[in-house]
């Protein structure tokens, strides 16, 4: 009889906001695997008799980190044991959730997918911005501002991307900011369109900066701003002046 695979989601940052079926399944578990963004208090709620191996991947790991972490679910679930594959946000917005699945199922491995908030929604409206609205936005897309190494060119093509959406939420881009404004000003969107930069969102040390296309990249440079951080442009972000909430 083989062991159970749980691929959690542990939520934004903020420690309150994983869910009650997270915590549940974390505590029953005999091991849990953890990502680098996964908070000390979450990890905190783990039992001490669990055994716990940090996987996180770092900006610039190749792409045979995630081979290590598939290895170690399948060498411990195949030992009759209950894993807990725990990742920051939703495991299926940009955490490679979705590979996880394919290869348990691959090796006929029992799975459950337990959802998280992602860091993308989760920073927004702890930051008084609303990623759609009546008035404003019909319409919100999520893309990674990097993308696989392993790609030989660019999936995203942010030029069509300016005038097909109303709200775009970009992670994982501080990089390539820059590159990114100016590529949607090509596209036809309005340099003066408002972008918000947001760091360690949801978290004690959750920062804002807001600017527009033509002068982000450089409010983030003198901000100093450092991953992770979540970007979102569009008219929603001028909200957060009206109904932000943290003090």
């Amino acid at each position: 009889m083989k062991g159970k695979v749980f691929i959690v989601g542990a939520g934004p940052g903020d420690p309150k906001l994983i869910t009650l079926k997270a915590v549940e399944i974390i505590k029953s578990a005999d091991i849990v695997l953890y990502d680098r963004l996964v908070s000390k208090k979450i990890i905190g709620m783990i039992p001490k008799k669990t055994e716990k191996i940090y996987v996180g991947r770092n900006i610039g790991d190749d792409y045979k980190h995630q081979n290590t972490t598939n290895e170690l679910m399948l060498r411990y679930v195949q030992r009759n044991r209950n894993v807990v594959r725990l990742k920051g946000g939703d495991p299926f917005i940009f955490g490679r959730g979705g590979e996880e699945a394919e290869f348990l199922k691959q090796h006929h491995i029992k799975y459950e997918i337990i959802p998280g908030i992602t860091s993308g929604i989760g920073s927004a409206e702890y930051s008084g911005i609303p990623l759609t609205h009546r008035d404003y936005a019909s319409s919100v897309v999520f893309v990674t501002g990097h993308e696989d190494a392993k790609k030989t060119k660019e999936v995203v093509n942010w030029k069509k991307l300016a005038k097909a959406v109303d709200t775009i939420v970009i992670m994982m881009g501080l990089s390539r900011l820059e590159i990114i404004c100016q590529k949607l000003i090509s596209g036809g969107l309005d340099k003066r369109t408002p972008v918000a930069v947001i760091q360690n969102g949801t978290t004690v040390d959750h920062r804002m900066i807001k600017g527009n296309l033509l002068n982000i990249s450089k409010k983030v440079v003198q901000a100093k701003i450092r991953p992770p951080s979540i970007i979102i442009i569009g008219k929603v972000v001028d909200l957060s002046d009206k109904i932000g909430w943290r003090k």
